[in-house]
C-alpha cells in the first residue's frame, strides 16, 4: 500500500481516527465486499458506542480553540490537505475501485476533483466568512441613528457531516462517519488530514455498522450539526435529529423531459451519459424519461444504439458499466425490471445479471402504473414514457415525492425557462444532462430528495450561525432643520 497510508492498518484491519490518532479495537471489526465479487476486500473497526463518546468528546474539547484559529491559518491547512491527496491518490483510487466498483479512470479523476474542492473552499472561505455587515438602526421608520448592530459569523460546534471541509472552515469541529462501502476510502481521506497537520480533536473519523451506532451518532447530545448524503436513512435522521441545523441530499428520480423540438442527437447523448455513467449510481442520473410522442421513436432508436455499445465488466478495465454496489442493490434493480416486464413495457435489450453486474438496459413503453415510473433504481436501468403533451411530463414530474434535479431538452429558450419554472424540483438543466457541479453552484433537493442548498458558497453558510451584537449609543443632541 506505500508508506504514507501504513499506520492506517494493523493487522489487516483499517483503524479509526479519534483525537489525532489512529485506534484499533480487538475484535470489533466489520468486513466490506468487493461488489465485482461478492467477496471480502477490506475489513474496518467496528467503532462501539464509547468509541462515538470518545469522538464527539474531542471535538468538543477542540472546538475553542478551533473556533479562534484565525481563517487564513484553516485555509491554510485546507490547502494542505489538497495538496497531499493529490500527491497520493492512486492508492485511494485503487480502493474505490475495489470498495464500490468506480472504474478506475473515474476514481482517480474524483480524488483529484476532491482536492480541487477543498482547495476552492478554503478559497472562498476566506472570503466570504472573513465578511461582516453593519446595520444601522435609522434605515428603519420612526427610529433615529441611536444604535448601530455588528452581525457576525459563529460556528456551530461538534458536527457529523459529509461536507468536512465547509464545516472545518467555518470554526466547526468534525466527526465523520462514512457508509460501509466507502470507508476505506474515508481512512485514506482522513490520514490526508492528519498529515496536514490539523489539531488533535479538530477531525475525528469512526467507522461501523449503522444498525449499532447509527442512532447513537444522529442523536448524541453533542451533535450540534448534521450533514448528509444518502437516501431513506437520511429521512430517519430527519425524523429524530431534533433542533440542530441538518442539510440532506437524499434520492432523486431525474426526469429528462424532451420536446418535441428538442435536438435529438443532444438528448440522446446526454440520456447516455447522464443515466448510464457510474452505471447509474448518482443521485443526479436521469431516472426517467419522459419524451413527446411525436420524436419518440427517433430518441430511443438512438439511445438504444449508445447503449449497446456500452462496455460492460470489470472497474478495473474501466468499462462503462461495472458491478452495482452490493447483491441487495441488484435485487432491487432487477425487481423493478421484472416489474415493468410483466406489465407489458418493453426491454430494449436482453435482461442479463451475473451476481452484481447488471448489463445496461432501456425500457420503453413504460407507465405510471409501473414502479420504475416513480422508484429510484440507482442502476443502469433508465425507463421512457411517451408522453402526448409536454404537461403530462411536468405531472409526472411533479408527483413523485423525489425532486432532486431534472432538465429539460428544447431548442426554443422561452419554453425551456417555463418548462423549468413549472418543474418542481431542485435543479434543472437545460439541453444538458443532471450533474453536481460546479461545485460552487447552489446544489439541493425538494420533498423527500433533501434540505437545504449545498454547493461550497451555502454550505459554509450552513456551517455558521448568526450572531448579533448591538452598541447602543447616546440619543443625537442635534435635530434636522
Amino acid at each position: 500500500m506505500g508508506g504514507f497510508y501504513d499506520e492506517i492498518i494493523a493487522d489487516g484491519v483499517y483503524k479509526y481516527y479519534i483525537n489525532g490518532e489512529w485506534k484499533s479495537l480487538s475484535g470489533k471489526t466489520q468486513k466490506i465486499n468487493n461488489p465485482s465479487t461478492n467477496e471480502t476486500a477490506f475489513t474496518v473497526t467496528a467503532c462501539r458506542k464509547e468509541d462515538v463518546d470518545a469522538a464527539f468528546e474531542a471535538a468538543k474539547k477542540a472546538h475553542k480553540s478551533w473556533a479562534k484559529t484565525p481563517l487564513w491559518k484553516r485555509a491554510e491547512l485546507l490547502h494542505k490537505v489538497d495538496a497531499i491527496m493529490k500527491e497520493n491518490a492512486q492508492p485511494m483510487a485503487d480502493v474505490m475501485v475495489k470498495e464500490i466498483a468506480k472504474p478506475a479512470k473515474d476514481a482517480l479523476t474524483e480524488v483529484v476533483r476532491s482536492g480541487d474542492l477543498i482547495g476552492y473552499t478554503a478559497e472562498q472561505g476566506v472570503r466570504s466568512l472573513g465578511e461582516g455587515k453593519l446595520l444601522v438602526s435609522d434605515s428603519f421608520p420612526g427610529q433615529d441613528r441611536s444604535k448601530l448592530c455588528f452581525v457576525s459569523k459563529l460556528s456551530h460546534g461538534p458536527c457529523l457531516l459529509s461536507k468536512i471541509a465547509p464545516a472545518l472552515m467555518a470554526g466547526n469541529t468534525v466527526v465523520v462517519k462514512p457508509p460501509t462501502q466507502g470507508a476505506v476510502a474515508g481512512c485514506h481521506m482522513m490520514q490526508c488530514f492528519h498529515k496536514a497537520g490539523f489539531p488533535p480533536g479538530v477531525i475525528n473519523f469512526v467507522t461501523g455498522k449503522g444498525s449499532e451506532i447509527g442512532d447513537y451518532l444522529t442523536l448524541h447530545p453533542l451533535c450540534k450539526a448534521i450533514s448528509f448524503t444518502g437516501g431513506d436513512t437520511g429521512l430517519a435522521i430527519c425524523a429524530k435529529a431534533g433542533m440542530i441545523p441538518i442539510q440532506m441530499e437524499l434520492g432523486g428520480k431525474d426526469a429528462c423531459i424532451v420536446c418535441e423540438d428538442a435536438n435529438i442527437e443532444l438528448a440522446a447523448k446526454n440520456i447516455i451519459k447522464g443515466g448510464y455513467s457510474y452505471s447509474g449510481q448518482r443521485c443526479t442520473a436521469v431516472k426517467v424519461v419522459l419524451v413527446h410522442e411525436s420524436v419518440a421513436d427517433a430518441l430511443v432508436e438512438k439511445v438504444k444504439k449508445g447503449v449497446d455499445a456500452l462496455t460492460v465488466g470489470r472497474p478495473e478495465d474501466d468499462c462503462a458499466i461495472t458491478p452495482v454496489i452490493s447483491e441487495s442493490s441488484a435485487n432491487f434493480i432487477e425487481g423493478l425490471v421484472k416489474d415493468a416486464e410483466q406489465q407489458g413495457a418493453t426491454l430494449l435489450q436482453k435482461y442479463k445479471r451475473e451476481k452484481n453486474l447488471i448489463w445496461p438496459l432501456l425500457i420503453d413503453n413504460v407507465t405510471a402504473k409501473m414502479r420504475i415510473a416513480w422508484e429510484e433504481p440507482f442502476g443502469p436501468v433508465v425507463p421512457v414514457i411517451r408522453v402526448k403533451t409536454i404537461e403530462e411530463a411536468i405531472d409526472h414530474c411533479n408527483t413523485n415525492n423525489l425532486a432532486l434535479q431534472g432538465c429539460v431538452f428544447t431548442e426554443n429558450v422561452n419554453r425551456a425557462i417555463q418548462i423549468s419554472d413549472a418543474m418542481e424540483t431542485g435543479t434543472v438543466q437545460i439541453n444538458g444532462a443532471p450533474a453536481r457541479g460546479p461545485d460552487h453552484f447552489p446544489f439541493q433537493g425538494m420533498r423527500d430528495s433533501g434540505i437545504g442548498s449545498q454547493g461550497i458558497i451555502n454550505s459554509l453558510e450552513m456551517m455558521t450561525k448568526t450572531k448579533t451584537t448591538v452598541l447602543n449609543l447616546d440619543k443625537p443632541s442635534y435635530t434636522m432643520g
